[in-house]
């Protein structure tokens, strides 16, 4: 789908403003079916959600790391499920830069309004055939898979010594989605596991992850895969602890406790609380952007990203993530019994934030990794 806006950050945060009562309204709908309705999908196409990092080469806005993150954080502090869904639906063809030019662009042909899904850890297999390589595999948490135009899964190829890792990009068709999204948070992503079985996917639409050059020019390809998605990652975490703060200051307003002679808003504890909370998730934004802006100064110098730089994004993520984790804790908690109905967004939010905890990119080990790098031991980073 193509429109005639004219997508900037601005352009688009206003959309997703204008949205925003509606994604609100259908949270039940988007939970209930586990994944975005379809034409909550063509309003979020149309605001120009889906093409803000693409390259202006192939009809993109092009915009920065942190003009984008913004627009995710906004979409979580409505719905978290919307934020991630967007969020990987609209940076997932970074994972296809090492494509050759010709693929890339034939993705592009009939306009920048792609929508790419697909799933990093190589869970399936690549057995070279005349033309291409024979593709079989089964890959989880595919979130947005349903209504994703491409799919991409990490494939291993060879044995031994000889394995490399293959990214592989299948069409919908080539695969079977299985209907496996029953879970406690984020429900809404649609994040299915979904499988191929002996699919001949030509070599063209295949390249050796960290091995080929990207045929992309664009500044967000120069940011290392794990510091660029932990880094969107966390600006939804922030934006589902300001959804919660909100959630929780809504309430306070009426809420009166049981046995109190005054709404919540009135409590002493609560103000501090409130207070600290705010504060915390300040703090957590505050430096997580500062921090994007930092990397992508660096991937818009086309320098390479020292190890200290890297260990200091991902031990930010996960900090950042503990304080959103933390605020929404708050919230809930403060919101007392009227948390623990299902109408309730703070019961949401709480499931939502301890889902995004549990991806692999921002859990507490990142600090350790980080804390040996500034001892300046000798760390192997790999894909840290």
């Amino acid at each position: 789908m193509t429109t005639t806006l004219e997508t900037s950050a601005t352009t688009v945060l206003d959309a997703v403003q204008d949205l925003a009562p509606t994604i609100a309204e259908r949270a039940a709908e988007v939970e209930a079916g586990r994944r975005l309705p379809l034409d909550l999908v063509e309003s979020l196409t149309a605001a120009g959600c889906f093409r803000l990092l693409l390259p202006a080469s192939h009809g993109g806005a092009e915009r920065s790391l942190p003009e984008a993150m913004r627009v995710w954080e906004a979409l979580a502090r409505v719905d978290g499920s919307v934020g991630w869904t967007v969020m990987i639906g609209a940076s997932g063809w970074c994972d296809l830069a090492g494509l050759p030019r010709p693929t890339f662009d034939a993705l592009y042909a009939e306009g920048p309004d792609v929508i790419i899904g697909g799933v990093f850890a190589p869970s399936g297999s690549a057995v070279a055939v005349d033309g291409g390589y024979r593709v079989s595999g089964r890959w989880s948490f595919a979130s947005g898979c349903q209504h994703s135009q491409w799919l991409y899964g990490h494939c291993m190829e060879g044995v031994g010594a000889d394995q490399r890792m293959r990214m592989a990009l299948l069409s919908p068709g080539d695969v079977v989605i299985e209907d496996t999204w029953h879970v406690s948070g984020l429900r809404g992503t649609g994040s299915h596991h979904f499988r191929a079985d002996g699919v001949v996917v030509p070599a063209e639409r295949t390249f050796l992850t960290m091995e080929d050059e990207p045929s992309i020019d664009a500044t967000i390809v120069n940011v290392p895969p794990p510091a660029l998605y932990a880094l969107q990652i966390a600006s939804v975490a922030v934006g589902i602890a300001q959804g919660a703060l909100d959630d929780i200051v809504a309430l306070a307003t009426d809420k009166v406790p049981l046995l109190a002679s005054s709404a919540l808003a009135a409590n002493p504890l609560f103000q501090h609380q409130l207070a600290t909370a705010d504060t915390q998730l300040r703090a957590a934004r505050t430096l997580l952007y500062a921090d994007t802006e930092e990397a992508w100064a660096t991937a818009s110098d086309r320098a390479p990203f020292a190890n200290e730089q890297r260990a200091h994004i991902r031990s930010t993520v996960s900090w950042a993530v503990a304080q959103a984790v933390a605020v929404v804790e708050t919230a809930y908690h403060a919101g007392g019994s009227n948390a623990l109905y299902v109408t309730s967004p703070l019961q949401r939010r709480l499931r939502d934030i301890h889902a995004l905890t549990q991806h692999f990119l921002v859990k507490p080990d990142a600090l350790t990794t980080a804390g040996a790098v500034l001892a300046g031991l000798d760390v192997e980073l790999g894909l840290y």
